[in-house]
């Protein structure tokens, strides 16, 4: 039997109990303040709302660099020596990480990785659910398992609520103007991530409470998603009464189970606090 280690970047948000349960090894992104650069994960996000409420300045996010994942292969194949190393990388669209994971693999045989198009719980949720195909086909063939990961990245699917279009805008996500305009009419953009990136495809006017209600409403039923598993996406902030809300309207929709990850520190970078989103698979 072979055995399989699967390798996510801490950018997918993976609560740590789920990683260690599951034999995930983690690669570490970074987040940077000023000079100083940062391991991410190994902070709390609230600092990066406190350095941002300080300075008007958010921290700047990296990928995972080659050496970085280096580290990470050797430790496995020092303790795996015959395993078989499966990245499901963070989007290449939006990160170096999938390229450092290239790079550090060559010249290995054992290590195959794929770019899930996906970040923060969307990447999560392919990780997992081969975690757990794997757990329950331990004799899984190569073949089957490439259909297996290639599936799941093409019916994953994730829309989120940013907590803060100041964050966007600081991160130069987001023109002034757009921000002003925003601002004044109380616009709350729905972000998807398309085919990899993150893209801005409908807007909502009033309460952060209503657009998440609309979102909630209408993204499974726009997107059929399997009532399976649904998770929730939340960052530090986001408002209890939005999880009452998500957790009795998941119930109502027939969601079979349903779990919450919380931004780290790349995304709540980006996002800003009480971000807002769905996750799932499409139905086949």
């Amino acid at each position: 039997m072979t055995t399989r280690i699967l390798v996510a970047e801490t950018g997918a948000d993976i609560p740590p109990e789920l990683a260690r349960q599951h034999g995930i090894a983690i690669v570490p992104m970074h987040v940077s303040f000023g000079d100083k650069t940062y391991d991410d994960g190994t902070f709390p996000v609230s600092q990066i709302f406190d350095h941002y409420r300080t300075t008007g300045e958010l921290p700047k996010t990296s990928g995972s660099m080659p050496d970085d994942f280096a580290a990470v292969f050797d430790a496995i194949e020092r303790e795996h020596p015959d395993a078989q190393i499966v990245h499901l990388a963070y989007s290449a669209a939006t990160t170096c990480s999938y390229g450092s994971a290239l790079t550090a693999a060559a010249g290995r045989s054992n290590i195959k990785s794929y770019d899930t198009k996906s970040v923060t719980a969307g990447q999560a949720l392919v990780v997992l659910s081969i975690a757990e195909l794997l757990e329950a086909n331990p004799e899984l063939s190569d073949e089957a398992l490439d259909e297996a990961v290639h599936n799941r990245i093409e019916r994953v699917r994730m829309a989120f609520l940013p907590g803060s279009l100041e964050f966007l805008r600081a991160g130069g996500r987001l023109s002034n103007a757009a921000y002003a305009g925003a601002h004044i009419l109380r616009i709350k953009p729905v972000v998807e991530i398309l085919d990899g990136k993150l893209v801005a495809t409908k807007k909502h006017r009033g309460s952060t409470m209503h657009a998440a209600k609309k979102l909630m409403a209408n993204y499974p039923q726009q997107e059929n998603l399997d009532h399976e598993r649904i998770i929730f996406v939340r960052s530090e902030g986001l408002s209890p009464d939005i999880v009452d809300m998500a957790e009795t309207a998941a119930h109502a929709q027939g969601f079979k189970a349903f779990s919450w990850i919380d931004t780290g520190n790349v995304i709540s970078s980006h996002c800003g606090p009480g971000t807002f989103g769905i996750v799932g698979f499409a139905r086949a």
